[in-house]
């Protein structure tokens, strides 16, 4: 009897079989994947609400949606960035059902390790040595620390760097105040002006609000009327058991009430990074440099994007390495609106660090008022001349 040969048709068409259950069986893991994602992250009812979809669009870079858009309609293929390819549709998934953008560990690492809270952070653009390394920390020490009292060195320092004088010839906003300046974080101060072996760089008196009355000075000697708050903000914000920023809300709210004539709020801030990150040399003189940050977590936070990112731009043609660049904040771990949401001509700026002197913050805020008031006159030019 001959033996029974094997038909190599057989063989070839079981192979298909299990290669077609195979991919089958991957097919429903992925989509029972997708489902259990779906369902564990939606509300205990099981129901798709609005909040749902939008936590998990939420984990999706911006770019992601115009190519959303790119694959129903190619007009939108001139509006996505230049040489970035089409994502697949796995790379969204995995986007969207881990919160872990591909090619960017800070997604995953910026959770999990204290210290990359940056990671809320994005650069909307990047200053001369800026990077994910060295943005903002946003990290205020207890109230208790904060206004604990504190001696100073010379407290009422003479300062060696004059205001500008008054500009004649200059036109003015007369007897409207149109610049309103605060603190959230009032008693930042500087440890150039605290006694050696200060590790906590904070003051009732000689703190970044001297900054801001610098740049009022600035600001007053190029015609533009300004405000400067003198409430103790940390402090009310103790009494009240409140956060920081919700008691300076009060304090904006109020000065907005006081007047309609308020265009713009600054609210600065000095940052916790080494001097080597905060400090530059201009004509050979040293200044605190600044970064604009923008609360991103309001409906309307690109207005006031608008505004820091043209004070960046003329801050760097007219002192090239004097701005660390504009970012925006939001998310878990920091406030992300700034009370920025009562005006669409907001910003909070940082003004060097607990490194600088205020000598150096002074130049800053001297550069900073001559930039802003070309800018300011420019902007009124316009709306007359539109009007």
């Amino acid at each position: 009897m001959s033996p029974i040969k094997k038909h190599p048709k057989n063989g070839r068409n079981y192979i298909k079989r299990w290669s077609k259950w195979l991919v089958l069986s991957l097919v429903i893991l992925l989509l029972l994947f997708i489902g259990i994602g779906i369902l564990t992250g939606a509300k205990t009812t099981y129901r798709l609400y609005s909040e749902t979809i939008q936590n998990f669009t939420t984990q999706l870079e911006g770019s992601d949606f115009l190519y959303l858009f790119e694959m129903e309609n190619k007009i939108y293929a001139n509006a996505h960035p230049e040489g970035a390819d089409l994502p697949s549709l796995s790379h969204l998934s995995f986007q969207m059902l881990t919160s872990v953008t591909p090619k960017d560990p800070r997604s995953l690492l910026g959770r999990e390790i204290p210290g990359l809270s940056s990671y809320n952070s994005e650069i909307i653009i990047a200053g001369e040595g800026t990077n994910y390394t060295n943005l903002p920390v946003e990290s205020t020490p207890p109230l208790d620390v904060v206004l604990r009292d504190r001696d100073a060195v010379e407290p009422e320092q003479k300062e060696e760097t004059d205001p500008p004088p008054k500009i004649e010839n200059k036109p003015s906003t007369g007897e409207r105040d149109v610049v309103f300046i605060y603190s959230s974080h009032n008693r930042e101060s500087f440890l150039p002006h605290l006694p050696e072996g200060t590790e906590e760089a904070y003051h009732d008196e000689v703190n970044i609000t001297k900054v801001g009355e610098r740049l009022a000075k600035g600001l007053e000697a190029n015609g533009i009327g300004t405000k400067v708050n003198q409430k103790d903000i940390m402090k009310a914000a103790s009494e009240q058991g409140i956060g920081s920023y919700s008691a300076s809300r009060n304090v904006v709210e109020a000065a907005l009430a006081s007047t309609k004539e308020i265009k713009y709020t600054f609210d600065l801030h000095r940052d916790s990074m080494p001097r080597d990150v905060t400090t530059t040399t201009i004509d050979g003189e040293t200044y605190a440099k600044v970064i604009f940050v923008v609360g991103a977590e309001h409906k309307d936070y690109e207005e006031n994007l608008k505004v820091a990112t043209e004070l960046h731009k003329r801050i760097k043609k007219q002192y090239p390495t004097l701005s660390r660049g504009v970012i925006t904040k939001k998310g878990s771990g920091v406030n992300g609106v700034y009370n920025q949401d009562l005006s669409d001509k907001a910003v909070l700026i940082e003004f060097g660090g607990k490194h600088n002197s205020l000598d150096e913050a002074y130049r800053t805020a001297d550069a900073m008022a001559e930039v802003f008031s070309d800018y300011y006159w420019q902007q009124a030019e316009k709306v007359s001349t539109d009007s």
